[in-house]
């Protein structure tokens, strides 16, 4: 099949564009490579793509590129590229949040209206829900977001939603939950703890470290988008969860534990836009599309160590 992959340069997309190219697929990415982390470590993230002769790649923004002429004789869509980042999104940046993640998500389904498209696989987050009400937490859960980021990602998946329903494309959302692993990006946290146990250097926890995530590896994240793509349910989303639901101080102990070394923590007060706990219910998952994540933490976290030891080696 012919697939489009957006953000394709990125932690999850370039992971993606790999395994699509691994099971024969013709694979065009898209990325503009902005700034928000390098833009170097971004290639880095494509060069065995690049090597490959099924990929061809465009270094384009989603806002400016003629999209209906991308998508002709395309199969699939894969759309990852975002604006990412809770933190970051609140005040002025807004405006980029909107721009990537809600106008770009509007013009890509516009372009595919009318076009023989058999899915439409959407990046959404599990930062939709906000501090849910009950956890696990189910697709059917009301939806609170709790940073502007969160309002976007809602926002571009009710867009998924409304061309379906209005104009029949095969759109599926998959909300991730904390995914992690080798080319994670610089700015979340388990980078960042790994970086700083490497050079001794005081681990940034936020609040009492007793926060619980639902951490997802990389590898379960990329096999749930071929799902989706295979067996996903027209309009459907699903919660793309680990199973792997531990605090932050566990994680911690769990890196010390790889790494050898002991963290010194940089303590400070919770941030806004934290929710306290995520954990996803995956029942629709399993059921629809035999979505079972085969990585526990621990095993994730050894091979980001090694990735991120080598990468600032």
């Amino acid at each position: 099949m012919r697939v489009i992959v957006t953000g394709a340069a990125g932690f999850i997309g370039s992971s993606l564009t790999e395994r699509l190219l691994a099971l024969g697929h013709d694979v065009t990415g898209i990325d503009c490579l902005t700034d928000y982390y390098s833009p170097d470590m971004k290639r880095r993230n494509l060069e065995l793509a690049l090597a490959h002769p099924q990929f061809a790649f465009l270094s384009e923004n989603l806002l400016d590129i003629d999209l209906s002429g991308l998508l002709t004789g395309c199969d699939v869509v894969f759309h990852q590229a975002a604006q990412a980042g809770v933190r970051a999104s609140w005040g002025r940046d807004f405006e980029t949040y909107t721009n990537n993640n809600v106008l770009a998500t509007q013009r890509l389904l516009e372009a595919a209206k009318g076009s023989a498209l058999k899915r439409f696989v959407f990046a959404s987050s599990s930062s939709v829900y906000g501090d849910a009400e009950h956890i696990p937490v189910s697709e059917h859960e009301p939806l609170h977001p709790l940073s502007p980021y969160g309002v976007t990602k809602l926002a571009a998946e009710n867009l998924c939603q409304l061309y379906h329903k209005n104009f029949g494309i095969p759109t599926v959302s998959l909300r991730y939950f904390t995914v992690f692993g080798p080319r994670q990006r610089p700015d979340m946290a388990f980078h960042k703890f790994i970086k700083a146990l490497l050079r001794d250097e005081p681990i940034p926890v936020f609040g009492d470290g007793e926060q619980t995530r639902d951490f997802t590896f990389i590898d379960d994240a990329v096999e749930a988008n071929i799902l989706a793509m295979e067996k996903g349910g027209n309009g459907a989303i699903y919660n793309i969860g680990g199973g792997s639901r531990i605090s932050l101080n566990r994680a911690i102990k769990l890196l010390e534990s790889i790494t050898g070394r002991k963290a010194r923590r940089d303590q400070s007060s919770p941030q806004k836009g934290d929710v306290r706990h995520t954990w996803a219910d995956t029942t629709r998952a399993r059921t629809e599309l035999s979505f079972v994540p085969r990585h526990d933490v621990r095993e994730g976290l050894q091979k980001e160590y090694e990735w991120v030891n080598a990468l600032y080696r």
